[in-house]
């Protein structure tokens, strides 16, 4: 509390003390609890000691399936039927759409037919070379009508070769027309219904298969956590592997019920906003959640050895944060600062306190300087949950 706020106060020392309370709570800003003496002066205190502080720090997410496949064909021709609904829960190969086969068919026996004429080919062709080769040896044909047959066997054996590639792709192309998922999974949007005409390359996938049964979390942190984590730990593997497990917080502000874990951290810094991406794997066995949604990674940290007060003992004034010491019985206003860890209820205090002071533990924004004061009740940090998990540096 500043001198002109003193000045004011004293100034309506004499006026009703209705008006003083109402100058006081224009003046600064209170919080939830009001000022709890039970006698004359006699106020809630504790005594500042060390301990340790459990929070979580919460960074925006996305999520994405483990696998999410877009579904194209790889031939073109009409679609003649659709064997799934949206949000069907599908098995590695079982079939998904069908496209007209007749064509394919045809092509595919006209090159088995191929293949016949070419083997027919090849023989004859190494019948007239057997041939040749003993005529030779009886000195009635030149070695020129020899070597002419044994090309056309050579070229007769190509001719079968390049038939059978041909049957290989019809027959492929055959099996093309029933289009199958490549993974267990989740099939998304069917734009694409009956009579449709699709080839290899459309915009819009015939649909999409996610693999959701384990969840991709990403989330970013920024370099200097990055680089504070790995010097504490020694490297990025040893960091990823020391990382505590996380929690989701759902878009609905839910928490999800299944811990996860940090599984990769990028080796690369995005240039643009200076932050490095990470990875969270979460079990999804009841597909609650979705590819594509949103959420907040909940990071466990542990603050050890730290000031812990109650917000109740706090007060803010010009966007500053304030307590009341216990100075030689008598309330003093001092200036604090606090890390950005906030639970709704207590406060982590950077500088403004030591250990073995005395603060008034509740009602801090109707009191003022200079206020004698009896201790009613000390609050120990009994009162304050503490919790412990591997520590993990704070670097905001």
């Amino acid at each position: 509390m500043n001198n002109q706020t003193i000045k004011v106060m004293k100034a309506k020392k004499m006026m009703h003390p209705g008006y003083c309370i109402l100058i006081g709570t224009l003046l600064i800003s209170c919080t939830n609890h009001a000022p709890v003496p039970v006698g004359d002066n006699e106020y809630p205190v504790m005594t500042i000691t060390l301990s340790d502080k459990d929070w979580s720090d919460s960074y925006p997410a996305t999520l994405e399936g483990r696998q999410d496949i877009e579904i194209r064909p790889q031939i073109s021709g009409l679609i003649t039927e659709v064997c799934v609904q949206e949000g069907q829960t599908v098995k590695k190969g079982q079939t998904l759409f069908i496209i007209d086969q007749v064509a394919y068919q045809a092509e595919l026996e006209t090159a088995k037919a191929n293949v016949e004429i070419a083997e027919a080919n090849v023989e004859t062709a190494r019948l007239n070379a057997q041939s040749k080769q003993e005529l030779y040896a009886q000195d009635v044909i030149s070695e020129f009508d020899l070597k002419t047959s044994r090309n056309s066997l050579r070229s007769a054996e190509a001719s079968l070769a390049h038939a059978r590639a041909q049957e290989v792709t019809a027959r492929n192309n055959l099996s093309f027309t029933v289009i199958q998922s490549p993974s267990d999974g989740v099939v998304g949007m069917l734009p694409y219904r009956v009579g449709a005409l699709v080839n290899s390359g459309i915009s819009t996938p015939l649909t999409t298969v996610s693999d959701n049964s384990e969840m991709y979390v990403y989330f970013s942190m920024t370099e200097k956590q990055v680089l504070s984590l790995t010097r504490e730990n020694g490297s990025m593997s040893q960091t990823v592997a020391s990382m505590p497990k996380v929690r989701l917080q759902l878009g609905d502000g839910s928490i999800y019920a299944e811990n996860g874990y940090v599984e990769t951290v990028s080796g690369v810094i995005d240039r643009g906003t200076g932050t490095v991406s990470v990875r969270a794997v979460f079990p999804n066995k009841e597909r609650i959640l979705l590819s594509g949604g949103a959420g907040k990674i909940l990071f466990p940290q542990t603050l050890t050895d730290c000031i812990v007060i109650p917000q109740s003992a706090t007060f803010e004034l010009q966007d500053k944060i304030f307590v009341y010491k216990v100075v030689e019985g008598k309330t003093q206003s001092t200036e604090i600062t606090i890390l950005p860890v906030n639970d709704g209820k207590t406060y982590v205090v950077e500088s403004g306190l030591n250990v073995g002071d005395l603060i008034i533990a509740e009602g801090a924004a109707f009191l003022r300087n200079g206020i004698p004061v009896s201790v009613r009740e000390e609050l120990t940090h009994g009162d304050i949950p503490v919790k412990t998990t591997n520590p993990m540096a704070l670097s905001h």
